[in-house]
């Protein structure tokens, strides 16, 4: 099955350390935004744009847990960001994959 295309935004938002980094906390569970913002020495309004821009590249979900918005991996289209990444290093076809690996073993002419 194809995945789909990811988010042109998704770099974008991929672009920045501390959206990075968000990200990476938010590989061991959900946060709400006050946790997320105390780990940093930003303001909380700018890790609230941060969060802003990955929400809307689609890297992050916001779900509402009683009084709290907690925000939590969207897991598909990181999947779909890596596999477009993959797709465009990866050879087009057999022989270009068999040609490419002539390449590589080639002797060198002295």
């Amino acid at each position: 099955m194809k995945r789909s295309e990811p988010p042109p935004n998704a770099f974008r938002a991929l672009a920045d350390p501390t959206r990075r980094e968000i990200l990476g906390m938010l590989r061991r569970g959900a946060l709400n935004s006050g946790e997320i913002a105390d780990r940093f020495a930003a303001t909380w309004p700018t890790i609230s744009r941060h969060l802003a821009v990955l929400h809307a590249a689609g890297l992050v979900r916001s779900v509402r847990h009683k009084q709290e918005i907690r925000y939590e991996l969207n897991t598909s289209v990181l999947q779909d960001l890596a596999q477009h990444l993959i797709a465009l290093v990866a050879p087009h076809s057999e022989g270009a994959r068999q040609k490419a690996r002539r390449a590589r073993v080639r002797p060198q002419e002295v």
